[in-house]
Formats: C-alpha cells, structure tokens, sequence
C-alpha cells in the first residue's frame, strides 16, 4: 500500500471516529452554554442557516468538497443525528469558522432523499489548544470538549452542533436532535 492510500485511509478512519465520538453519549465535559431557544432566535444558527442554504441539495454539498463519512448515526434513547457529510481539510486544518463548518447534518427521509438540518463544528483539541488559550466558541456559544481518555481512544477534541433548520425541543447546541430518526434510511446505520 502507498503511503498516500495509507495517509487516505487513516484521515477517513479518524474522521469516522470523531464524528461517532462526537455523537455518542460519552461523558462529556460541557462548556457553559446555553442549549434552549428556538433556531429563530439564536444569531448563530440564522448565521448557519444563511451559509448553508446552498446546502439544501446533498449534491450541492458534495460538489463543494463533503462526503458522507458512515451511514445514519442513530441514538436508542436520544433521538439521531442523521447523516453526516464531512469535509476532511475543514477537520484536519485546526481551525473554527462559522462560514465553513466541518460537518453538515442531514436528516434522511423517504425515497433516499435528506433535507438538510444543521452543521457540526468540530476541531481537535491539541490543535486548537496550540494557538489558543481558551475553548473555541462561534458567536457566543460555547463548544463542548470530550475528554481523553475516552471509550473511543480518541484525543481530547471540541465540538459544536447548530440545528439551525430543524427546532430541537432538547436544545439548539446540543449533540442528539429528539425529532430526528434513521428510520427512512436504507444504507447502513451507526
């Protein structure tokens, strides 16, 4: 194997990892913030929902460089996060900016389709922590940070969902949206 099919299939692996980490009910050291409100009244999330609003179409996310990285991520008790389209560089570049989030949420619906729910900022600690002194936050809003040791063997890492299409009676910023299902997904589920 080339160390660039190496180098590929490592960054793909660890994104995978991330995101199922970033999803799981793991414990989780919680950033003060605020997790009520509906998505109307937040300036976040009407800031998400205008830089992805040429999201709508899965292809359109797809043309601009994000690849569904595992099927549906369900949650048994916490609601699902759907479908997940990660764009590697954004991940990997150890950076937040709210115009370029590394995840866009879908929620699958019937005949294969998505309609587009939200955006998942995400940043891996050690690289945040080396030109920062504080924990990454967008517009106010706090990101929460998952310890390390974890039950994934994954780095310390921050993260920040935005349901900004979809109302979360549980909460805007939190990781699980209660009215999303992986039911009308046909692919494989998390």
């Amino acid at each position: 194997m080339t160390s660039r099919k190496f180098a590929t299939r490592f960054t793909l692996s660890a994104v995978a990892t991330l995101a199922l980490a970033s999803l799981s009910a793991s414990p989780v050291r919680a950033q003060e913030h605020s997790h009520g409100g509906a998505p109307h009244n937040s300036g976040l999330a009407q800031t998400v929902r205008q830089i992805t609003e040429t999201y709508k179409n899965v292809s359109a996310a797809q043309e601009a460089g994000y690849s569904l990285a595992f099927g549906c991520v369900s949650g048994p008790e916490s609601g699902a996060m759907g479908l997940h389209y990660v764009n590697m560089p954004l991940v990997l570049d150890g950076q937040i900016d709210v115009a370029r989030p590394e995840i866009i949420l879908y929620e699958p619906v019937e005949n294969g389709g998505a309609r587009l729910v939200g955006a998942d900022y995400l940043v891996l600690a050690d690289a945040w922590d080396k030109t920062h002194s504080t924990s990454p936050e967008l517009m106010g809003q706090k990101f929460q940070q998952f310890e390390a040791p974890n039950r994934f063997g994954l780095p310390r890492f921050y993260t920040l969902h935005v349901w900004a299409w979809k109302e979360n009676p549980t909460g805007m910023f939190v990781n699980w949206h209660a009215k999303i299902s992986c039911d009308a997904f046909t692919g494989p589920t998390q």
